[in-house]
């Protein structure tokens, strides 16, 4: 089967900051597939990959389009998608309406600023504390000398996702903290301009020296190279709030660094986020094969392709639940 998109046309569009939305971009390709797979931009990356080495290796077909977590839900409970991918845990509802979900890896958003911004230097230097973000993407601090100790007076321009969008939730939940996390709706009100996907996010960016935003860490690092690409840059976290950024803080130049520092847990969740595959009440034949080749064989791809894995003990507990759910399925675990 020849898919709407490659693999390689995929993480092209990524390294080259298109100005196409990720975010819905294969809709429509061919319906004639054995399996179809819609939902959530941060994880398409990685399952469009996932599915060209399953259907080299198998020969099945799978579709696989974006439109974001919510629009996968909707889909796989309305069964016109066999698996949902998501950037977010299921809420309470949606499990009660018969999803069910399982962990298949760790995705990262991080703030982003362009690398021309007049504080760029300081920010690199010294990093934003979590109580700083929350004022620039709350307006308390409107300008970016506020920010730093200097005489720069430009305004802050903060740009957000007008989308149901699994990684803004997660900027917001990161933002407020757990018992006051900002709502994407409250985020929205706040921002200056708020855009349709994760690329147009990082387009803004990249074209505005004043602008702050949040990206998924596949937008911020070129996807072949795992380098900063473009004029978007991270915006580094002051952790411990000592006012600089120490050594162990500053894990920003290289998608790998970052990686590692996320799997590790020095970079905190949120705005770390599990990401899912969904199905309504179970994973049907060769859905139910798929999602057991993600959480097994598939797992190898992951570090190489912009994401961290899940722990050891965290990926048997979603492989069991997996099982579980499944009589008769069989995960052939690699050593």
């Amino acid at each position: 089967m020849e898919r709407g998109h490659s693999r390689r046309t995929m993480l092209g569009l990524l390294g080259s900051g298109s100005t196409l939305a990720l975010s819905g971009c294969l809709a429509g390709s061919s319906s004639g597939s054995d399996i179809r797979i819609s939902g959530g931009v941060g994880p398409l990356p990685m399952m469009q990959v996932w599915a060209d080495e399953y259907e080299s290796d198998t020969g099945v077909g799978i579709d696989v389009s974006g439109g974001g977590t919510g629009v996968g839900v909707s889909d796989v409970l309305n069964e016109q998608v066999d698996i949902a991918m998501m950037g977010r845990e299921p809420d309470d509802d949606e499990i009660e309406q018969g999803l069910f979900a399982v962990a298949m890896l760790i995705d990262t958003v991080v703030g982003t600023i362009n690398v021309d911004n007049p504080v760029y230097s300081d920010l690199r230097e010294n990093g934003l504390t979590r109580d700083e973000l929350e004022g620039v993407f709350t307006r308390e601090i409107t300008n970016w000398g506020e920010l730093v100790e200097s005489d720069v007076d430009e305004p802050i321009y903060v740009y957000g996702r007008s989308d149901s969008s699994a990684a803004y939730k997660q900027w917001g939940d990161f933002l407020g903290g757990e018992d006051d996390a900002y709502t994407e709706n409250e985020l929205e009100d706040f921002a200056d301009g708020n855009f349709d996907g994760d690329q147009q996010i990082a387009q803004a960016i990249n074209n505005d020296s004043l602008g702050m935003s949040m990206n998924n860490i596949n937008y911020v690092y070129d996807f072949n190279t795992g380098n900063l690409e473009m004029n978007i840059r991270p915006v580094p976290l002051d952790l411990s709030e000592s006012g600089t950024l120490e050594s162990g803080e500053d894990f920003y130049d290289t998608r790998d660094e970052f990686l590692t520092a996320v799997e590790e847990g020095i970079y905190p969740a949120p705005p770390a986020r599990e990401m899912f595959i969904a199905a309504n009440e179970e994973f049907e034949d060769e859905a139910a094969e798929f999602a057991a080749w993600v959480l097994t064989e598939g797992q190898q791809y992951v570090p190489d392709n912009g994401y961290a894995p899940l722990s050891d003990d965290r990926l048997a507990e979603e492989q069991g639940r997996l099982e579980e759910r499944h009589d008769g399925l069989e995960l052939e675990v690699s050593s």
